[in-house]
């Protein structure tokens, strides 16, 4: 199976760091940008570059203000965004299982048995 076949699987959330920030913004309404960029263990540059493509892909939501005197940002999961990752996950659990049941076939192969009793 080429994963490139698997329906589901979304490009522009599967890059490690985007699936991660991703997969935290799940889990809140909002958080704050420096949360989430610590989080992820990333500079601020990646993860500007992170967030500017998954709100160009319609993902995430960007908010800018204050808090007292300093400016900052908040970053959200659009309904879009955590439609897609909840696809994009059960896409990867396909390609997952697809892969267990291949390779369960491929050690009861002929050939196969005699290499497992050595």
């Amino acid at each position: 199976m080429n994963p490139a076949d698997v329906p589901g699987l979304d490009k522009e959330i599967h890059h490690p760091t985007r699936l991660t920030v991703a997969a935290f913004l799940s889990g809140c309404t909002e958080a704050e940008f420096g949360a989430v960029r610590d989080y992820c263990g990333v500079t601020d540059s990646v993860m500007s570059k992170t967030v500017a493509a998954l709100e160009k892909a319609g993902y995430v939501s960007v908010r800018k203000g204050y808090l007292g005197k300093r400016p900052r940002t908040w970053v959200a999961l659009t309904l879009n965004g955590r439609q897609a990752l909840a696809a994009h996950l059960t896409a990867l659990e396909t390609l997952a299982q697809a892969s267990r049941r291949a390779g369960a076939g491929e050690a009861a192969a002929p050939g196969r048995a005699e290499h497992e009793e050595n």
